[in-house]
């Protein structure tokens, strides 16, 4: 089938740098539950069962000698090609040898009804040219070491016990395999014209089901074609669709499913920085990235999808108030512990858990109000007590703007952030357009305006840096913020100081395609993905569309490693993908960026008098 993106090319040993694989060699499968790390090289490193933020049953990504891993590959040495199937998440590798061809098409399967009541991973090998023997390994990960993991033979299967997981090996009658309580070992040899399928199936504190290898070998196409009609829905009738569904699969892999959440990523302490400290655990929902998503999936059409992140947004905030972060059911994100893992590329910590959830971010205001105006001007309407809800929100915004925060960073320093100031003007500009639109009550709607209009005003005052010529990180500062260019987005006014902003912050923080974060960061971490697809997104709401255009596709063109997915950060020196992994915040800056410049007329940013009592989109 065609590909989404150049395939490309590795050897089984040169790949693997202090035994490990770079991120951007890795492909990632899922099913609405679960995310699966497959590299090009044939071995499953990442794989946490049954849930995304499970202890991992694979985790070599983290441990290249004691983690646990999946491999099926050739035991010879080999070439590979690697793409997913056109418009589907089933990922197919193409393997290359002395003796032939073949290739191994991976999936985690659904059914007819959708996501499985188990997690089934499947393996299938075809060969194209000549005899290919494939070898066999799987070791269980150092989740073993707070339980002793054991093996049996039950009936032709091979059946694992790995703390609360049981899992089933299941497989085609020619593998030759022997067990032990470490993990299995066995080989397999296909010829031109036959095929073989190899599966797990793993469920957690309940029976398991057992299916054929004939029924596992079925949901591989079925699951392929489940993929294909749901990317059908996808909107994006321009060029670049490959590189716009490929991004909304991404999105739909870290859709948590049994709650409607969306993770940050798929994994945990890939560092930021080789060698650095910076590592973080995303396996988690922030309320920043539902809002993203709600907006990302309304601008791809997926109505469903942008529902579903709409109530679970509605409910955590229901129940437990403007948090940052939540766990993917909806509970409270747990304080860090570290792990004992030599972390990926011997890069430490290795971790569980985030600081994030203790923090306070005035972001978040704009996020919910800007996720809520998006959600009700596709024509949805909101109900009494979600109205009610958001109107307590804006009053507490009104409230606590003037305090201190730490910052869509996530920073340790309370300061007053630009950004975190303009959140809260976007969030009371989008409560009072609300309001005007009879979707919340009307009671403080006035004081709303008026502290929007104070917040602009402190803003302009106290954020501008006539020396930089931009708005700077916070006041008093001469520190440049990347995240600035959201303002273009969330309709700041003053479209001369935001491209002057822009123009500062391609100066300053600028490496090439991609942006640092903020000012000091270039011995820290890599450039951080996203920023650079708002700068794209906000010069095409400010204006300048062709200038957008051109970053769009250079930036397009430089991430085109990895068959489509995007990590967090990318070191601009190498091209070398850096932090978690698919990243959820990458791909839905590369939606709106793409989706903003190709449907972007008019410059909807502008100086709005402040008597102007009525908003319009």
């Amino acid at each position: 089938m065609p590909t989404t993106a150049r395939p490309r090319r590795s050897t089984s040993s040169a790949g693997r740098t202090e035994g490990a694989l770079p991120i951007e060699q890795y492909g990632a499968l899922g099913e609405g539950r679960s995310v699966a790390l497959t590299g090009s090289d044939g071995s499953i490193d990442w794989w946490c069962a049954p849930n995304m933020d499970s202890p991992p049953l694979f985790d070599r990504l983290l441990d290249a000698e004691q983690g646990g891993y999946f491999v099926l590959a050739p035991d010879a040495p080999f070439r590979t090609e690697r793409r997913y199937r056109k418009d589907s998440n089933v990922l197919v590798t193409t393997f290359t040898t002395a003796s032939g061809q073949a290739t191994l098409t991976e999936s985690l399967n659904s059914g007819h009804a959708g996501r499985l009541p188990w997690c089934e991973l499947a393996r299938r090998i075809e060969c194209q040219r000549g005899t290919m023997r494939f070898r066999l390994e799987l070791k269980f990960s150092l989740r073993a070491q707070n339980a002793s993991p054991y093996c049996a033979a039950i009936g032709p299967h091979t059946v694992f016990h790995v703390d609360r997981l049981l899992g089933v090996m299941i497989h085609d009658d020619r593998l030759s395999c022997a067990w032990s309580d470490h993990g299995v070992r066995g080989e397999i040899t296909v010829a031109k014209g036959q095929r073989a399928t190899i599966a797990l199936v793993v469920g957690e504190d309940e029976p398991l089901v057992a299916p054929t290898i004939g029924e596992i070998d079925s949901r591989i196409d079925l699951t392929d074609k489940e993929w294909r009609a749901w990317s059908k829905n996808v909107t994006f009738p321009h060029e670049g669709r490959d590189f716009f569904v490929r991004s909304a699969l991404a999105l739909k892999l870290l859709l948590y499913s049994p709650s409607g959440a969306i993770a940050a990523a798929a994994t945990t302490s890939l560092p930021e920085r080789i060698g650095g400290d910076k590592n973080f655990d995303y396996r988690y929902a922030w309320i920043r990235d539902a809002g993203y998503t709600i907006q990302a999936f309304l601008a791809a059409g997926l109505e469903a999808e942008s529902k579903a992140a709409f109530t679970w947004l509605i409910r955590q905030l229901r129940q437990h108030g403007p948090k940052v972060v939540f766990t993917l059911d909806g509970g409270l994100v747990p304080d860090v512990v570290e792990l004992e893992a030599a972390g990926y590329r011997n890069t430490l910590p290795v971790v569980r858990g985030n600081l994030a959830g203790g923090q306070h971010q005035h972001g978040i205001y704009g996020d919910i109000f800007e996720t809520a105006y998006c959600f009700v001007s596709r024509g949805n309407i909101l109900d009494a007590s979600s109205a009610e809800l958001l109107s307590r929100l804006a009053d507490q915004c009104a409230d606590h703007w003037r305090k201190a925060d730490s910052g869509i960073w996530e920073l340790p320093e309370l300061q007053h952030y630009t950004m975190s100031k303009v959140s809260c003007w976007q969030a009371l500009a989008r409560a009072v357009e609300l309001a005007d639109q009879g979707q919340l009550p009307t009671t403080c709607r006035d004081r709303w305006e008026r502290e929007r209009d104070r917040i602009k005003d402190w803003i302009e005052v106290h954020c501008w840096s006539d020396a930089q010529q931009a708005f700077v990180m916070y006041p008093g500062s001469d520190k440049l913020d990347a995240s600035v260019a959201l303002a273009a987005r969330f309709r700041f006014d003053g479209k001369d100081r935001l491209l002057a902003t822009l123009d500062a912050i391609d100066r300053v923080l600028g490496a090439g395609a991609f942006h640092y974060r903020y000012s000091g960061m270039a011995q820290e971490e890599g450039c951080f993905v996203a920023c650079s697809y708002w700068i794209a997104e906000a010069y095409a709401r400010l204006g300048q569309k062709a200038k957008a255009r051109k970053r769009l596709a250079r930036l397009n063109a430089a991430l085109d490693r990895c068959n489509g997915l995007l990590s967090e950060m990318v070191d601009p020196h190498t091209g070398a993908f850096l932090g978690n992994f698919p990243q959820g915040l990458s791909h839905l800056a590369q939606i709106m960026a793409m989706s903003t410049i190709e449907n972007t007329t008019t410059n909807p940013v502008k100086l709005r008098p402040h008597a102007n009592k009525r908003k319009t989109r």
